[in-house]
């Protein structure tokens, strides 16, 4: 097994973020991670942005945004070549899945997504939540359904939330793999309502999960939703568990 380069999705800091993203960001360097994925800037243009990190010596791994439309494209696109980022990311709510056909419905409003970038350099991935795993339709999953129909759009993997759905997070790593280069990596007690807990203090099993990664694999991308520790010591801790075990490549 290669170690993988760190991230970090932002949104897991956000609060702190709102008051002084700059200083946010220095911690997160400090830390050790290599890069960071975005979720909302807080107040900063993506230009501004962009002299920070590279000041800081981070890469932007990713970003969280819009679904990609022809109405938005223009600015999807500006905001990724500012930022030096290949990969955007979106996803949709437990309502999208709670049929076959809204699920189908999912795939075709993400399917236009990637191909409104196509020739730009830019790619479509859509996250997912433990209820895209949570059910059966025909025998597959809601996220196998919307990923076969929608065959443009890559796979962030959210390795907790499937193992929180029902789902084996090792099997379906594996069976993705290519066409996963981003899983984000998050732990806790396998409770939807339960805060979440730092990398490897938690129910999943990240030998095995990290080993079923592609060489692909381009980021391990941790997220905490919350906590009810310090979550900067939380992330912290993540980093150095991920590192220190040879399964994340850091700063440090």
């Amino acid at each position: 097994m290669k170690p993988f380069p760190i991230s970090i999705q932002l949104y897991s800091v956000r609060e702190a973020s709102a008051k002084d993203f700059p200083a946010v960001l220095k911690r997160i360097a400090d830390m050790g991670y290599v890069g960071v994925e975005f979720a909302g800037f807080h107040g900063h243009t993506p230009k501004e942005l962009r002299k920070i990190v590279d000041d800081l010596g981070l890469k932007v791994s990713s970003n969280h945004g819009a679904m990609p439309t022809k109405d938005n494209v223009n600015e999807v696109i500006d905001t990724a070549k500012t930022l030096g980022y290949t990969r955007h990311v979106a996803g949709f709510g437990p309502d999208q899945f709670k049929t076959k056909e809204l699920t189908l419905e999912a795939a075709r409003i993400a399917q236009a997504g990637a191909e409104v970038l196509k020739g730009s350099g830019i790619t479509f991935g859509l996250h997912n939540h433990w209820w895209e795993f949570d059910k059966q339709f025909d025998g597959k999953y809601p996220h196998e359904i919307m990923l076969a129909a929608a065959p443009d759009c890559f796979a962030q993997i959210d390795t907790y939330w499937v193992k929180v759905g029902g789902a084996d997070p090792v099997k379906i790593v594996k069976q993705y793999g290519a066409r996963a280069p981003l899983l984000h990596i998050k732990d806790g007690p396998g409770v939807t309502d339960k805060a979440m807990l730092a990398v490897g203090q938690g129910i999943m099993d990240w030998k095995a999960v990290i080993g079923a990664a592609a060489d692909t694999t381009e980021w391990l991308i941790v997220e905490l939703d919350r906590t009810d520790t310090d979550m900067f010591e939380a992330v912290a801790e993540s980093c150095r568990y991920l590192v220190s075990n040879g399964y994340a490549k850091g700063r440090k």
